[in-house]
């Protein structure tokens, strides 16, 4: 049997040989994943006995020949691990048959097979590791003189040299004696190329040990040991084999030479140079791949600097040019050995640096110079690497190099800035800013932090070439403040010179940068004390003044948010809270009173910015703060002369910010708070009169700005702001004759337009800044007349000057201290001029904001003494009417003027509509009486009835406007009669079914605000709320859609609440105005005719009854030709009142029509339902006539056929379509209700029946045809028109929550297929328990006669049914459970298996409805299951699974008593099924297996524990079960089992590892179960094994993957006594097999096993 016992060491080896055999056996998988699992196998083995599998590998090897290469590779790199991992483990005999075998593997074959012969000469490099002189000793007897050695014989010495140096080095000077004669044998390149890679490596080693004398087994090695061997190598390599046109020979030489020229003879070297040099140039042009050409260039160079070359000097020209095009030429970052080739020429460069550094710099400099961008950034490239690393050689050369930087300091190109940048970062560490033309470059870094950001879409630069504007910038930025911050002694060159680079505005978008560096220089200087920050400007004449500094930062921190894009606008608000700090760090050296103030205020300022966004910062908000701040400041210094000049500086810094119109404008209002301040009266006029002169007055902002300050200056300065401004209005300027402001003389009209705009947007300023005290003395005697001049004028910036004005000049005077008591003479007069701005606009098009502007200095003029007379106001009005609500729609004029964007002419619109609604609102709050709105109407009137829809709209939109201020500002002291209150609500009203929805909800609107308005008038409080009136606003939803319907509908409900509203006295103008509204074509004449129809009918209709089915024909028919919705309502009730006299005639002569129902069908069936007792009746008759017939004919179905199919019979299919039709009304609930139990049985009942039943042929060709000529309604599908039926019986009969449950769970959809019916059938049973269970009783009571129908179909329909309700207790709390048991147990001797299983179901369910019955019932109930277990009648197992499943869920609530008789019967009748190929029976038995634990205790404990551990394994594996469900159901048996264990360890791991929530890592888990299986039952082995080797025929494969693993797992982890009882031959031979599976993932498993096989050995 080859069981294991103690016949020594014979049997344990051949129990090695043959688990390693059976792997190497299998080497020959195909699969990869196979492959390197055997590989890991054999590695483990070598683990626990390396000699052992060492030996076995190569006997295998030996014995099989005949073994592909493929396969051999995987057993020679087992080897080599194994070598690897127990080097000090091994003896020398293994070695010495390992490196005998290897150096046989690698030499068998002459030719070159790769990745064998690499595999076999690794393996004599590990073992090489340790028994160096073994593996020479053997690999020499292949390395004979004169015979040129094998290919992998010479890589094998080369790997050896460098994995083992020291052991190595010793053989080489030998080796290299018998390889020399052997390379002028070498004629085929591989071999010259291995020879090339030997000697490399072979120097590389030498460099190595020579270098490490210290630890070398012998310090007495020399160079010179190897000098002359190296040399004759070298006149072979370099004269005759670099000359192949071979490239990868070319490179293999170029490789080796640089390691062996370090080991040549100085003096040959030196001899060499004039050749060798410019051999390896002559490479250049010859590879692409130039790195292996530097790498070794470099190290030729460095060893002929070692030697101290004196021939190296006549090379340097030729290597100068040759390495310096190697730098131009871009490395692609994506290309690591370009970027490497960089990285060695550079090297190189260092190399000639250091030794002739006038030369290299004399060759480097003119290049600099070059036109060609590449030459000039390659040589800046090069100039940083030497300036770093020949920083000694380069100390003299400082101020040689600072000047010849001036050229590229100039240079536009980004990469050179780029580069010039990186040098001057160089110089920086280095020391050369210090010297003298240092502060070029830092100028220059500024320059390039002030680059303007690079906003446009990235372009992709070709050969990487990906530098632009911003990478210069922010390398500079990051370079500077590095610079300013690390470098040692650089404050004392920084501080102060950096404030130069603060005022002048080509600096700005570098002064973020700046700030933060002056802040940290400042803060270090600080540190020195406050004496050493205070600033010398005596000793730095270039210095900017501290008014300079000041005005400078202060005006840049004014716009946070201003830039180019996103990026921009955060670099501003980082500039501004830097400007800010800057300045507060400065202000010792501003000003000495400055301190404490400062350091209160700039904070806070700092502060306010940082907290908010783009979005929420007010600009008008931060500006204020900051002329604040500087009038706070002014007002510390106190200093006339400071404050002069300061105002001058500000006067000198204006031209600057040209092409910065905010920063500017700002900077003029900054300019008005000195001059406010300024005690020189002759200083202000000075420098208003400068700021006359030199404003650009063509631009915007510019004329903002002025008009801001001289403002502001006004403040402290009116007469003299007023004074200069009168100088101004007399001078020539507009005369164009020589004067005072003979500047001016050349302007042209244009020119001299922009200038008067100016001047009277000063006007605006002085007026609205000016001492409330003072400013109405001078409006009409210094303002008005020079402003009225400019008036008759067609320039639209003057018009738009003169508004705006005249706007701030009113706000001024009704903000004045005496307001009330100023009669404005000339109001009249500007009002007549806005009016003429107005009317001159084009009424087709907006495209300025003329008329928006001139409303609103209306709105403002109007608020003013004296009040508008009637003419002028109604003329006011109506001009400005036609001005804005004749205008064309927005997207209209936008189509017109493509000049206009679409979003300024949305702003602009919604601007003038607003002002035109405050201008009326204002009008009407000088008269808010009812004629005052009598009158604002009269106007509007024409407009709300515009044909328009636009302007009906507005029109609107202005009269809620006018409403809701009346309302809000009424304050009624007697009570009065609003008169016209009928007037306006029959103007509005019929607006509440306008074709507009905003039309019709502003009526809503207008109609709330009057009813209120006379609830004002009839002496109610303003904030009264009214009951009815409150329903208005909850109406206008009504009003959302354009449905006519709900729009009359609404518009009653409204005229209801305005009926109990509208007093009596106003009610007949209420009706006389609204019948001016009935031009509108109406449909009224087709009503009365319904209307005398109906009369008829009601008067005469119950002689009619032999005449019914003629009248419903008619109507039929006419319904065909009506179109008009309120006539089809009208015959509606025609039917209704038909059907309530003869009620039987109408159903019958409406069954009559044919299927489908049309439209018109379906209207007149839905009349129906409009009144409950007549809806009943008529349910009652269609019920009849679908129980009276039968469901459907047996026919054949076809001639050619023996099969016969159902076929639906008309009259109950008729019936049924009829009932959804009344149904489907909302009307028909209430006799839905009365008659539920019978509907719902009845239709549940034909819905079972008309499962798979067909339509009569010709009612398909009917359905075809119909389908054909447009879309039907409804499908006349038997089944469908059953299931929709019912549907709606449901929702109608208050059970939609039924409908809606059955219809998420696609419970419909299953009742229409025969296979899934009965499902269906239970989702609309548990539905009804849930939703409807008090109308159970009786459709119960209906139900039950149905077990005993002749229709197998109405029987599974009724059990499946009864069986899901009792799953719920509301059949227990109903009283019908003994029943429906009784019912249930009955149907298990029923001849169809469904309605079985469907019984068994049921009694199951009772464990979950009604637990409390089942200890009642518990052997009744476990007898049904018994029963269904040994169903015999069961081909499919569905009643057997059903058993189990009801099983389980009985399990909880059975007596133990009854249960434990049965035990072991259930468990050995469901153990079968646990493999069975169907999911659902191995999901049920494993299941009912984990509930059956609960009741092993006692008596059946034992019995049970062996029914566990036979199914152990079962359930463990089938974890891996390919259905989710089944693993769910092992994971459930296995925490019931673990308890019954005897492990608390088992237990513990399948109650923590195997809950359902948590993933399974499964070959962990496994390895712990088998780790408590064997420590705690081993004796079990030996059955565990055999159990999991029945598991390798297993269908699924992870079954089969499983079970090996498995027993790997197990024999891991068995104690070395226990290993005897597994049979090995007989788990060899089965692994073996099984190594023949088809799936990979097994194959893998396998070999995995079977390197744990070791453990049982």
């Amino acid at each position: 049997m080859g069981w294991r016992s103690d016949t020594g060491a014979g049997y344990v080896t051949s129990s090695w040989t043959g688990l390693a055999t059976t792997l190497m056996d299998a080497t020959t998988d195909k699969d990869p994943s196979v492959q390197e699992q055997i590989y890991s196998a054999l590695c483990y083995l070598g683990e626990a006995e390396p000699e052992e599998i060492l030996n076995c590998c190569d006997e295998y090897l030996r014995q099989h020949e005949k073994l592909a290469y493929p396969h051999r590779v995987t057993i020679l790199k087992a080897m080599e691990t194994v070598v690897k991992n127990n080097m000090s483990h091994l003896d020398k005999s293994t070695a010495k048959v390992v490196i005998f075998l290897a150096s046989n593997e690698m030499t068998k074959s002459k030719e070159i097979v790769h990745e064998w012969q690499q595999a076999a000469s690794n393996v004599l490099v590990a073992v090489g590791q340790r028994f160096i002189n073994k593996v020479m000793e053997e690999v020499l007897t292949k390395f004979q003189p004169g015979i040129l050695p094998h290919y992998f014989i010479m890589q094998t010495f080369a790997n050896l040299s460098v994995s083992n140096v020291f052991g190595m080095v010793p053989f080489l000077n030998s080796i290299l004696g018998t390889m020399l004669p052997m390379l002028g044998m070498a004629k085929q390149d591989h071999m010259k190329s291995v020879f090339c890679y030997a000697l490399q490596h072979f120097s590389e080693s030498i460099q190595e040990y020579l270098a490490n004398l210290d630890k070398a087994p012998d310090p007495t090695v020399r160079k010179d040991t190897f000098s002359n061997e190296i040399f004759s190598a070298y006149d072979v390599l370099f004269n005759s084999w670099l000359q192949s046109r071979e490239a990868k020979l070319r490179l293999a030489v170029v490789e080796a030479l640089g390691p062996m020229s370090y080991l040549m003879p100085g003096d040959k070297l030196e001899e060499q140079l004039p050749k060798l040099i410019p051999g390896i140039l002559a490479l250049y042009k010859k590879h692409v791949e130039t790195f292996y050409v530097s790498k070794s260039l470099c190290q030729i160079l460095e060893a002929s600097v070692n030697i101290g070359s004196r021939t190296l000097d006549t090379q340097l020209d030729a290597l100068l040019s040759a390495l310096h095009p190697q730098i131009c030429a871009p490395a692609d970052p994506s290309v690591p050995l370009m970027v490497k080739n960089h990285t060695e020429v550079l090297r190189c460069f260092t190399v000639l640096a250091c030794s002739f550094p006038d030369r290299v710099l004399a060759f480097l400099l003119p290049k600099l110079e070059n036109s060609n961008e590449r030459v000039r950034v390659g040589t800046l490239l090069i100039m940083r690497q030497i300036i770093n690393c020949a920083a000694s050689q380069m100390e003299i050369k400082k101020p040689f190099i600072l000047s010849s930087m001036k050229l590229p300091l100039q240079d536009s190109s980004d990469k050179v800035k780029r580069a010039v940048v990186q040098v001057i970062s160089a110089m920086a560490h280095h020391g050369y800013l210090e010297q003298a033309g240092g502060e070029a470059m830092m100028e220059y870094i500024l320059r390039q932090c002030a680059l303007p950001l690079d906003t446009g879409p990235k372009k992709q630069m070709p050969e990487g070439d990906d530098f632009t504007s911003d990478s210069v910038r922010s390398i500079s930025i990051n370079t500077r403040f590095l610079i300013s911050t690390t470098v040692d002694g650089m404050s004392e060159v920084l501080w102060p010179y950096l404030l130069e680079f603060v005022t002048p505005v080509q600096f700005t978008s570098a002064l973020t940068p700046l700030c933060k560096s002056l802040m940290h220089l400042a803060m270090k200087k600080q540190e020195e004390g406050e004496a050493a920050v205070l600033i010398h400007y005596d000793a730095n004449p270039n210095l900017p003044s501290p008014s300079a500094l000041t005005t400078r930062l202060l005006v840049v921190s004014s716009q946070p948010y201003l830039g180019d894009g996103q990026g921009a606008a955060a670099l501003r608000l980082l500039m501004g809270a830097a400007a800010l700090r800057l300045l507060n760090g400065l202000h010792s050296s501003i000003h000495p009173t400055l301190g404490p103030l400062w350091n209160a205020a700039i904070p806070p300022l700092v502060e306010h910015l940082e907290e908010h966004t783009e979005k929420s910062l007010s600009q008008k908000e931060w500006e204020d703060k900051l002329l604040l701040f500087l009038k706070e400041t002014l007002t510390v210094i106190s200093d006339k002369s400071w404050i002069c000049q300061f105002s001058t500086e500000m006067c000198k810094q204006l031209n600057s910010y040209n092409g910065f119109p905010l920063e500017k404008t700002f900077l003029y209002k900054c300019m008005g708070t000195p001059l406010r301040v300024c005690p020189s009266k002759d200083m202000v006029h000075k420098q208003l009169q400068e700021l006359l002169e030199t404003a650009r007055y063509h631009e915007e902002a510019e004329r903002e700005g002025l008009a801001s300050c001289f403002g502001i200056c006004a403040i402290g300065h009116l007469d003299e702001a007023l004074a200069k401004l009168e100088d101004f209005v007399r001078s020539d300027i507009f005369k164009k004759s020589v004067g005072l402001f003979s500047i001016f003389k050349d302007r042209s009209d244009n020119e001299v337009e922009k200038i008067k705009s100016t001047l009277i947007l000063c006007y605006g300023y002085v007026a609205m800044y000016a001492p409330k005290e003072l400013v109405l003395s001078r409006i009409e005697a210094d303002i008005l007349k020079n402003v009225f001049q400019y008036f008759n004028t067609k320039d639209l910036t003057l018009k738009l000057s003169l508004i705006r004005s005249i706007c701030m000049i009113s706000q001024a005077i009704y903000h004045s201290v005496h307001s009330g008591a100023f009669v404005f003479s000339r109001k009249a007069e500007l009002i007549s001029q806005m009016m003429e701005f107005i009317k001159a606009e084009p009424v087709d098009a907006m495209r300025s904001p003329i008329r928006q502007r001139a409303m609103i200095s209306c709105t403002y003029l109007a608020t003013l003494e004296p009040p508008l007379g009637h003419t002028e106001r109604a003329e006011l009005i109506d001009c400005c009417l036609n001005s804005v609500l004749a205008l064309p729609p927005p997207e209209v004029m936008r189509e017109r003027d493509s000049t206009v964007t679409d979003t300024c002419l949305k702003d602009l619109y919604r601007d003038t509509i607003n002002a035109l609604k405050d201008l009326m609102k204002s009008l009407l709050q000088k008269d808010l009486t009812p004629q005052g709105l009598h009158d604002m109407f009269e106007h509007l009137n024409r407009w709300i009835k515009s044909a328009r829809e636009h302007e009906r709209e507005r029109a609107m939109e202005v009269s809620v406007a006018l409403l809701e201020r009346y309302r809000e500002k009424l304050h009624v002291s007697t009570v009065v009669p609003f008169f016209n209150l009928g007037v306006l609500i029959a103007l509005f009203s019929p607006r509440c079914s306008d074709s507009l929805a905003s039309v019709r909800q502003h009526a809503v609107d207008c109609v709330y605000y009057l009813l209120y308005i006379q609830l004002c008038y009839e002496g109610f409080a303003q904030d009264y709320r009214d009951e009815m009136v409150e329903k208005l606003p909850a109406l206008k939803k009504g009003l959302e859609e354009p449905d006519f319907t709900i729009l009359f509908h609404t518009c009653y409900n409204i005229a209801m609440v305005i009926g109990k509203r509208v007093p009596p006295e106003q009610l007949m103008s209420l009706l006389l105005t609204m019948f001016e509204s009935l031009a509108d074509p109406d449909k009224n004449c087709s009503r009365a005719a319904t209307v005398m129809i109906n009369s008829l009918l009601k008067e005469r209709g119950a002689v009619l009854l032999e005449k019914v089915p003629d009248i419903v024909s008619v109507i039929h028919s006419k319904l065909q030709e009506v179109d008009e919705e309120h006539v089809r309502k009208s015959v509606q009730q025609t039917v209704y009142i038909l059907a309530s006299q003869h009620c039987t005639a109408v159903v019958c002569s409406l069954l009559g029509s044919s299927l489908p129902f049309d439209s018109q069908a379906r209207v007149m069936w839905k009349s129906l339902a409009t009144e409950p007792t007549l809806t009943a009746q008529v349910l009652e008759l269609l019920l009849e006539k679908v129980n009276r017939d039968v469901p459907y004919k047996e026919n054949k179905s076809s001639l050619l056929s023996s099969g016969s199919a159902r076929v639906a019979t008309v009259l109950p299919l008729a019936a049924t379509c009829a009932l959804y039709e009344i149904m489907s009304a909302l009307e028909s609930g209430a006799a839905v209700l009365g008659l539920y139990p019978q509907l719902f049985v009845t239709l549940l009942l034909r819905v079972s029946c008309t499962v798979g039943v067909q339509l009569p042929k010709n009612l398909q060709c009917k359905e075809r045809k119909s389908a054909s000529h447009g879309p039907v309604p409804r499908p006349l599908d038997p089944c469908s028109c059953a299931v929709e039926t019912l549907k709606i019986m449901l929702t109608q009969g208050g059970s939609a929550d039924v409908t809606n449950a059955v219809a998420s769970a696609d419970g419909w959809d299953l009742m229409k297929c025969p296979e899934r019916h009965h499902d269906g059938v239970a989702l609309l049973a548990s539905a009804m328990a849930k939703h409807a269970g008090p109308r159970l009783p009786l459709i119960v009571k209906n139900l039950l006669p149905v077990l005993n129908s002749v229709y197998d179909i109405q029987r599974i329909t009724t059990t499946a049914f009864f069986a899901e309700l009792l799953s719920s207790n509301v059949v227990n709390d109903l009283v019908l459970l003994e029943s429906m048991m009784d019912n249930m147990t009955g149907r298990q001797k029923d001849p169809c298996t469904t309605v079985r299983m469907l019984a068994l179901r049921g009694l199951g369910n009772i464990a979950s409805g009604s637990p409390e019955k089942v200890r009642k019932h518990g052997a009744q109930l476990l007898a049904s299951m018994i029963n269904g277990m040994d169903d015999k009648d069961d081909p499919h197992n569905l009643v057997a699974l059903e058993a189990m499943s009801s099983l389980s869920k009985l399990l909880d609530h059975v007596e133990e008593r009854d249960i434990h008789s049965m035990l072991l019967h259930i468990a050995i009748r469901i153990r079968p099924f646990f493999d069975n190929e169907s999911h659902e029976l191995r999901q049920s038995s494993i299941l009912l297996f984990g509930s059956l634990t609960k009741f092993s205790e006692g008596s059946c404990e034992d019995v049970f524990f062996e029914q566990i551990l036979n199914g152990l394994v079962t359930l463990l594996l089938h974890l891996q079960d390919p259905q989710p469900e089944v693993v769910k159901a092992c994971k459930f048996a296995l925490r019931m089992c673990g308890p019954s264990m005897g492990c608390e360890g088992l237990r513990d791991m399948f109650r923590n590892h195997l809950r359902e929530e948590r993933g399974l890592h499964y070959g962990e888990f496994l390895n712990h179960v088998c780790k408590h299986l064997m420590q705690t039952y081993p004796e079990m082995l030996p059955r565990l094994i055999s159990t999991n080797l029945f598991y390798f025929k297993s269908i699924w494969p992870d079954l089969r993957a499983a079970a090996p693993m498995f027993i790997g797992f197990l024999v891991l982890h068995v104690d070395p006594e226990h290993c005897r009882q597994v049979d090995l031959d007989l788990l060899i031979a089965a692994l073996n097999l099984l190594l023949k599976d088809p799936v990979p993932a097994v194959r893998m498993k396998v070999a995995e096993a079977l390197g744990r096989l070791v453990r049982v050995l």
